[in-house]
């Protein structure tokens, strides 16, 4: 007959169960952001019209949870929570654009993100496509990016590297 070490069984049981439980990773509630790529492809607008794309992706962490936001209702006018300074190349050096400038961007909502559970923490990538109609072969450009959340927690400041919008390219850090 085989018979059961209870000791032995119980003191392996508690091991596995004490190596099981982990800490709860802590993180800022202030969003913080990476730069990862901008790529730059050929593409076409939805009329048809041969145009640029440019996809900006960076990495970001949020240690509450709270970023993005819900999709506008009635005269809300608070929707924009990634905002973006483009910067242009002229006689080597990296400028601000003026706000008329074709190049520039539309404001951008990052979508509502809530994540269940005791652990609140937001980790991931986000990609944002850009449409450029009007540019010309020498246009050099970056851009400045920060986000916001919910609770008006502002991130850190990213940078792009410099962009050659007639090139097809990946640009990294």
């Amino acid at each position: 007959m085989n018979r059961v070490n209870y000791p032995a069984l119980l003191l392996i049981i508690s091991v596995l169960a004490l190596s099981s439980c982990r800490k709860i990773v802590q993180l800022p509630p202030v969003p913080s952001i990476k730069f990862t790529s901008f790529t730059i492809f050929d593409t076409t607008d939805i009329l048809g019209n041969t145009a640029k794309g440019g996809r900006l992706k960076f990495y970001f962490e949020d240690g509450d949870g709270d970023l993005g936001l819900q999709a506008p209702t009635g005269n809300q006018t608070d929707t924009t929570n990634l905002f973006l300074t483009l910067y242009r190349k002229k006689s080597g050096y990296m400028v601000p654009a003026l706000s008329n400038d074709p190049l520039f961007p539309s404001p951008y909502r990052i979508p509502y993100m809530e994540r269940l559970g005791v652990n609140k923490i937001l980790k991931g990538t986000i990609s944002v496509t850009f449409l450029y109609l009007f540019y010309s072969p020498v246009d050099t450009i970056k851009y400045d990016f920060y986000i916001k959340d919910r609770a008006l927690n502002e991130s850190n400041m990213a940078s792009t590297s410099e962009i050659v919008i007639s090139a097809n390219n990946i640009y990294l850090k």
